[in-house]
């Protein structure tokens, strides 16, 4: 109770902070100058009750949602959705899982009078978190309005279990407070249990990225700019995926090295904030480049002659997956956990990661195992790696050929975690 108390009053004191912070990434994301008032719980009216709420985040959270969203709908048709997020990202790419009857809004911060205020306005049914998102206040506002609420795709990696261990007498209560746990893998599972999880509220349901399926339209677009290259240049595609700062530096450095010709470079930032820093990285280093964003459905007609091609849109990996020959998981080369390689699998993408995939531990031990991946200890020796491989057509081939097969054999999470979900709906 201490703890609650005295992290609600930091926060508190914190929020024209947090509003500032705000007002300064808007310059960038004007979707964070919107909506203000939600933050503090505030909105239009009261919204009609037994809505299924889900939270996601940011943009991998809002993706993840759209099978749980799918598989709700297709079990409960009718159902009404309130979807909450925390970043512009993740509102802007959540308005394509909306219907009529739906609506969406920021999460508030995480004070108690923010958080009945939000309550009390949109008066769900259930409530679902999604991944990692454990808010004490919260949690313990929903349990006070007798709103149960589950923790839907749960990962814990070993380093966030023992950080949030230190705030034990926070974590765990709210931890506690959860009526599902739905984890990924077993050992999420097990930490979650470590984290103050009850026993009776675990259990593991699988990935709900395994449930997303690629847009075809994407990958054929993907395959025909890759076999535009080829044809003009007969050069490889070699493709970094949600690169992180830092990485594309030494990417550079590594690729530069290289002898002429050099593979065609698709450079995708995680963050899309940072889509212009690094368009001025590699112009200073006197790069011909070619931005995604500023050609239509077709590249440009001396776009395969580039040095690099910047992937700077939002919801089109699918698309970079399917015109490179050989991916690089980003996240992976610096100790951040690397991201989401279910997707490059999906998309039939060979794969090469680096040393730091706690964040995805097991998906990435089952893809080496399956030969949809490898991974080597450093980014030069990935680089070569991926070169070699795109030289091989036949064994990049089969590489693709098991990625695929490795994605659709752990696909059902969506359908197990909808059904845990609508069991909680008052009848």
């Amino acid at each position: 109770m201490l703890a609650r108390a005295a992290y609600a009053g930091l926060l508190w004191l914190a929020t024209p902070l947090f509003f500032a912070r705000l007002w300064w990434r808007g310059r960038r994301e004007p979707l964070y100058r919107q909506f203000w008032g939600e933050r503090l719980g505030w909105g239009a009216g009261e919204a009609p009750p037994g809505r299924v709420w889900v939270h996601a985040v940011s943009l991998g959270e809002t993706l993840a949602a759209r099978a749980l969203v799918d598989a709700l709908r297709t079990q409960r048709p009718g159902l009404r959705l309130l979807l909450t997020h925390g970043t512009a990202t993740g509102r802007a790419a959540g308005r394509a899982l909306l219907q009529p009857g739906d609506s969406q809004a920021w999460l508030p911060y995480d004070t108690p009078g923010a958080v009945r205020r939000f309550l009390r306005r949109q008066r769900p049914a259930v409530g679902v978190l999604m991944e990692t998102e454990v808010w004490p206040a919260l949690l313990q506002g929903a349990l006070e309005a007798g709103v149960p609420v589950v923790l839907a795709n749960a990962r814990l990696s070993e380093r966030s279990l023992r950080k949030g261990l230190r705030l034990g007498p926070l974590l765990r209560p709210a931890v506690a407070t959860f009526t599902r746990i739905l984890a990924q893998t077993a050992d999420d599972a097990e930490r979650l249990l470590a984290a103050g999880a009850p026993a009776a509220a675990v259990s593991v349901a699988g990935n709900l990225k395994f449930d997303l399926s690629p847009r075809v339209d994407l990958l054929a677009q993907g395959a025909a700019w890759r076999t535009l290259v080829r044809q003009a240049t007969g050069r490889s595609v070699l493709l970094m995926a949600s690169s992180r700062e830092g990485e594309e530096t030494a990417l550079l450095d590594t690729w530069l090295a290289l002898p002429v010709p050099r593979p065609l470079l698709l450079l995708v930032p995680r963050h899309p904030q940072r889509f212009d820093e690094v368009a001025g990285l590699l112009g200073a280093l006197g790069l011909r480049v070619r931005r995604r964003s500023r050609w239509g459905e077709e590249p440009p007609a001396d776009a395969a002659l580039a040095d690099v091609w910047l992937g700077d849109t939002v919801g089109e990996m699918a698309l970079y997956f399917a015109a490179a020959d050989v991916a690089l998981l980003g996240g992976s080369f610096e100790p951040l956990g690397g991201h989401n390689l279910i997707e490059a699998a999906a998309c039939g993408c060979p794969l090469v990661m680096g040393p730091h995939t706690f964040n995805f531990a097991e998906a990435a031990m089952l893809s080496l195992a399956a030969g949809a991946a490898l991974r080597e200890p450093s980014l030069p020796q990935a680089v070569q790696r991926a070169l070699m491989l795109a030289g091989d057509a036949g064994e990049r081939l089969a590489m693709s050929e098991r990625a695929t097969a490795f994605a659709l054999q752990h696909r059902g999470a969506a359908s197990r975690m909808a059904s845990e979900v609508l069991a909680l709906l008052p009848r």
